[in-house]
């Protein structure tokens, strides 16, 4: 080919720019201006200096942060530790899983002796034969390979394999569920309104203004000091006649004061001319569901077709029942609207972080999911609206579980009714900012599915319903989703991989600890992508939780007493009146409303700071507590990564190294609500 004469001028010209004809100079005068940059800006000495100062001070600031916050980190520990007895409180702390850890703990520690006496010595790089052997200490090596390759690593390896299934499977699993959101977004469907009278479909849910039926509102608390007002304020400026809404406070609480208070409050919007009721058992059997139960039973119940639920801190929008009460409307087999859930508090420290991760990925992805495509999913318990024809030919509320709500849908889907997952209503509520209260909450959530499961599972087999929906709800409502996740995660996580340190006959493969659950981690974070920082603690922090809820689906499958147990998830009113006051402002039409009912609300503030301080001294003192199971599962993964560090097993070692340590901070409190 000819040359091309364009370019090598271009070629040329280029190569003339960048060459310097003077000679360079040993040592620059501060003076004189550098050579320029691609950039077209010169630094001289000077500058230079500058700037690397200013990164100096920057990289001194970083590591003062870093060693402060640490010192602070060991402070607390120590603090927690050496007063560990005293803020010890009665529980199944001895329990029959605590005994267990105990005792794996201590094999572990001798294994980890033993293994070490046998690394000096050099016996993991020539093994001793069981014919030839020179003391007691070298045949008991020995013998302990041998144990340990023929009798112990063969049923260890089936277990393995058989976890490896069951993650392989819920992987599958929470996979699909994402797929089938990114559908729904895609194909962009969304549940509709039946207009009458128009056409095509009212999107936006608006109610047309002669389908006002009859509604019951209910708000269930107990000794909520904290979030009565905010609840019972937002519940009464719904945006509905007043004459076809009642409101029902169903106050369980055992507190007198918190009694008057409450009492006080439903009279102050009683004034206004709200339909409002308060209601006290005087035998308070039965928890939540025999709060709701007996609330039921009320003659002028029958007067109502739909009964909306809050919980004590949620806060739902002046609209609320405007975009829930129309989807009722034309479709005569819908029992449910469930709306979800928002949190006021997500970024009030790691762990609600961390949770607001879960029920993210619970409310866009599971609940959109089976609502669209399958119509049924768990009742969330509040933020949510039933026909009560619906409840009442499902049985009612029972009180033979702790999870009453999934109780009553499990029975009313098995009845043949439909429900419906409103995705982009929200409502306001708190998040648990303490692990004790966290940790509570989790263990009612995950016990009171194998009950029911339990209590249940003949009722489904001979039902009428079709066996695709029998299938669903066995095999993956109840089993895949509440009992295998925690019996595989525990087991797997926090047994099998520490065993197989110990026992390297038996293999966990590399991708099963890393790669498939950071895939995983992924896929569930997701739905929170500004949470996508937190994607490594929100990994090692499941892992952690799983001693919790596996403990919990064990004792509800087997009736152990804890299973039973109700506590009521701790509350602190993040979302503070002021909040409220100017949520109403933007929402509801009638300003001047709004006013009078801040200015009411600060005075009734005001009165319950005078009663606080009067109960002050009774009040129960808040501290941060140790949590014996996580602190010995530390010291078992920390032993067994010490173990894989002799191997020279990298994965392993990292991996055992970073959870040990998240079990060790979890175990000393120092996650959650610190209380000085």
């Amino acid at each position: 080919m000819p040359p091309n004469q364009e370019f090598q001028d271009w070629w040329n010209t280029e190569r003339m720019k960048h060459l310097d004809p003077s000679p360079p100079s040993e040592v620059p005068s501060p003076t004189s201006s550098a050579e320029p940059t691609k950039f077209g800006r010169s630094r001289n000495a000077r500058q230079l200096r500058w700037v690397c100062l200013l990164r100096l001070q920057h990289l001194a600031g970083c590591v003062a942060s870093t060693l402060s916050g640490s010192l602070s980190l060991l402070r607390n520990a120590g603090r927690r530790i050496s007063s560990g007895g005293k803020n010890r409180r009665p529980g199944p702390s001895d329990s029959r899983l605590y005994r267990a850890i105990k005792a794996f703990l201590a094999i572990a520690v001798a294994l980890l002796v033993f293994e070490l006496a046998a690394y000096v010595r050099g016996w993991h790089f020539t093994p001793p034969s069981r014919e030839e052997v020179s003391g007691l200490v070298e045949y008991l090596y020995a013998e302990w390979l041998f144990v340990r390759a023929n009798y112990l690593a063969p049923p260890l390896q089936m277990l393995t394999n058989v976890c490896i299934v069951l993650f392989l499977v819920q992987s599958v699993d929470r996979t699909v569920l994402m797929l089938g959101c990114i559908y729904i977004k895609v194909r962009g469907l969304r549940p509709t309104v039946k207009a009458e009278g128009k056409k095509g479909d009212v999107e936006k849910g608006e109610v047309e203004e002669e389908y006002c039926p009859m509604v019951l509102v209910q708000i269930p608390m107990c000794n909520e000091r904290e979030v009565y007002q905010q609840s019972i304020a937002a519940v009464c400026v719904q945006d509905w006649p007043r004459e076809r809404m009642l409101v029902q406070v169903l106050d369980d609480s055992d507190d007198v004061d918190v009694q008057h208070l409450i009492k006080a409050e439903v009279h102050k919007w009683q004034q206004k001319g709200v339909r409002i009721v308060y209601r006290h058992r005087l035998i308070r059997t039965g928890y939540k569901a025999g709060n709701l139960k007996s609330a039921m039973g009320c003659d002028y119940v029958k007067d109502y077709e739909f009964v909306a639920i809050f919980d004590a801190d949620f806060q739902p929008g002046s609209d609320f029942l405007r975009k829930t009460i129309p989807h009722f409307k034309g479709n005569d087999d819908l029992a449910l609207v469930q709306t979800r859930w928002a949190f006021v508090n997500k970024d009030e420290n790691l762990l609600t972080r961390l949770q607001n991760i879960n029920l993210s990925f619970h409310f866009e992805v599971e609940q959109q999911v089976n609502g669209i495509l399958i119509n049924f999913f768990g009742f969330n318990g509040t933020a949510g609206v039933w026909r009560i024809k619906a409840l009442e030919e499902s049985g009612g509320w029972l009180e033979r579980t702790t999870v009453e709500d999934m109780d009553i849908a499990v029975r009313a889907h098995l009845a043949g009714w439909k429900f419906i997952y409103l995705n982009d209503v929200k409502c306001l509520c708190e998040l648990p900012e303490s692990y004790e209260a966290y940790k509570k909450q989790q263990h009612r959530w995950h016990s009171g599915p194998m009950q029911l499961f339990r209590l249940c599972f003949l009722d489904i087999l001979q039902s009428k319903v079709s066996f695709a929906k029998k299938a669903n709800l066995i095999f993956l409502f109840f089993l895949l989703r509440k009992l295998i996740l925690p019996f595989y995660s525990f087991t797997l996580f926090c047994i099998i991989l520490p065993l197989t340190m110990f026992l390297p006959e038996a293999q966990l493969p590399a991708w099963v600890v890393c790669y498939v659950p950071g895939i995983m981690s992924v896929v569930n974070i997701l739905p929170a992508p500004r949470s996508f920082p937190f994607i490594v603690p929100y990994l090692l922090f499941e892992n952690t939780m799983s001693v919790t809820k596996f403990h919990a689906m064990i004792s509800g499958l087997f009736k152990f007493g804890s299973s039973y147990e109700w506590v009521v998830t701790k509350k602190l009113g993040r979302s503070s009146e002021a909040d409220l006051v100017a949520f109403a402002e933007k929402e509801s039409e009638p300003l001047m409303e709004s006013k009078v009912i801040h200015r009411a609300s600060s005075e009734s503030g005001l009165d319950e700071l005078n009663r606080l301080e009067v109960t002050k001294k009774t009040g129960k003192i808040k501290s941060n507590r140790l949590y014996r199971k996580e602190l010995a599962l530390a010291l078992i993964l920390l032993t067994a990564s010490a173990r894989s560090l002799m191997s020279a097993q990298g994965i392993h070692f990292y991996f055992l190294l970073f959870q040990g340590v998240t079990f060790l901070v979890v175990g000393l409190d120092l996650i959650g609500e610190q209380v000085s």
